[in-house]
């Protein structure tokens, strides 16, 4: 923090120590470890400055979750919805989910941010978010996301998380991204792509062997059609699990090798040169015999961008997929109960600074959950030996810890309020204007093919 460093600092030991969720920022103002004025507060969010890059490497540097000695991320986007900031700059429109199910719904103006976290093995609601970026009107949500990726990875590595001789490092990714594309793009870091398909994908099998041909011709390049949606499509599976697991029943696992999509339109490798590529992965479909609440379980479709899996590699697999939604609990967190779409700012830039400050709070609850007790109210369950606290809970208890922490935020100075506007003054101009929506940039080489230069 290279400017208004004492009220960012102010404002996270009062985002921390507050009682209850945050419903507006200027509240923090009244708290005891907010010393100086509200005016400092929205002073540090429109004019402070943050290190983004320094606190990225700091949170990667911290002591990290593995499954089994390995690492596991997750990549997924959360709106902050503006849908009344005509005068604020840079939103899009984002998926409003409705409470009646998808008929329900709906978009919504406001600014998505991209986060990418470290999961957990056990069941818990702690996740390690590692970054976090806002998504622009002229910004490739897949371009995007494999840049944001690619830049925690190697961070990662040099911060000697993943040394080599150790396992690929696993992202696991819902069906809103496209997996087979994010797994060509990183090809060359150590990961291992999982994401999963909408169930009417078709994909490809391996080519079948080359037979010779006295006519000639060129050997096929794909085989024959895997339909997600029917199967009699489906050859016999190269791996199969069945495991018990206690909150979804019997759980089975069929496995598939060496499935590729057929890729025939070029305008996501408009930089490729050449023939369009052939991504090989492992594609599972994981059926259990229920959803807790005794509810039905369609079947799942994972495509893992690794080749030949092991049984015990497709269970680990979509295992780690089911602890993605670990992170939906993060997102309530921030919204729900540190206050992250609550402030009402203008400048996107300002809403970047508040998320970065969310993130360190947050990281900060997750250093202290060893030093938290448990105050739980008369009318809440009591914590399960051998159970981590909520963060709720830590939170609740971080007032008691901070004095033993210090605060680097210097004693404020004393100061009177400003003169203000003079009287009968009318340089009042009415605030700018946004469109709302995606600007597209088409490509030079596209221009170019468009005014026949090419």
């Amino acid at each position: 923090m290279s400017a208004r460093a004492d009220a960012f600092f102010e404002l996270s030991d009062a985002l921390l120590c507050a009682d209850g969720p945050t419903r507006t920022p200027v509240e923090l103002s009244l708290l005891a470890e907010h010393q100086r004025g509200y005016g400092s507060l929205y002073g540090a969010l429109n004019h402070g400055r943050l290190d983004t890059n320094t606190l990225r490497d700091l949170l990667v540097s911290l002591p990290l979750p593995r499954f089994d000695g390995r690492i596991v991320l997750t990549v997924d986007v959360s709106p902050w919805l503006r849908s009344d900031a005509a005068c604020s700059p840079e939103r899009l429109f984002c998926l409003a989910h409705g409470r009646n199910g998808r008929s329900s719904d709906h978009v919504v103006p406001g600014w998505p941010y991209s986060f990418v976290a470290a999961l957990t093995p056990d069941r818990t609601s702690w996740t390690q978010v590692l970054d976090a970026v806002r998504l622009g009107p002229t910004d490739d949500a897949a371009a995007v996301t494999a840049d944001q990726l690619r830049a925690v990875v190697e961070r990662l590595v040099t911060a000697g998380q993943w040394q080599d001789g150790d396992r690929n490092i696993l992202v696991v990714m819902d069906a809103g991204y496209d997996v087979m594309r994010l797994a060509w793009v990183l090809s060359d870091l150590p990961v291992e792509v999982v994401g999963r398909l909408r169930s009417d994908r078709v994909l490809r099998l391996p080519a079948p062997p080359r037979v010779y041909d006295p006519q000639g011709g060129r050997p096929p390049k794909h085989g024959a059609e895997f339909r997600l949606a029917k199967p009699e499509t489906w050859p016999e599976p190269t791996a199969v699990t069945l495991n018990d697991t206690p909150r979804y029943g019997k759980a089975e696992a069929r496995a598939w090798d060496r499935l590729h999509p057929r890729l025939t339109h070029r305008s996501a490798w408009i930089d490729l040169d050449g023939e369009l590529p052939l991504i090989e992965g492992t594609l599972i479909r994981l059926k259990v015999d229920h959803l807790p609440g005794d509810r039905d379980a369609p079947p799942v479709w994972l495509w893992s961008s690794a080749t030949g899996a092991t049984p015990d590699d497709v269970d680990f697999a979509w295992s780690c997929y089911l602890r993605r939604f670990d992170l939906e609990h993060t997102f309530r967190l921030f919204k729900q109960s540190l206050g992250w779409t609550r402030p009402r700012l203008r400048d996107p830039q300002a809403a970047d600074r508040w998320t970065w400050l969310v993130l360190a709070a947050h990281t900060q609850l997750r250093l202290a959950l060893p030093l938290a007790a448990d105050r739980r109210k008369p009318w809440e369950k009591t914590t399960r030996t051998g159970t981590a606290l909520t963060p709720t809970r830590v939170r609740r208890g971080f007032r008691n810890i901070r004095p033993h922490l210090g605060s680097p935020a210097r004693a404020p100075k004393p100061t009177r309020p400003g003169p203000g506007r003079r009287p009968g003054s009318k340089n009042r101009h009415p605030a700018t204007r946004y469109d709302v929506g995606k600007t597209v940039k088409r490509p030079e080489t596209l221009v170019a093919l468009r005014n026949g230069r090419c």
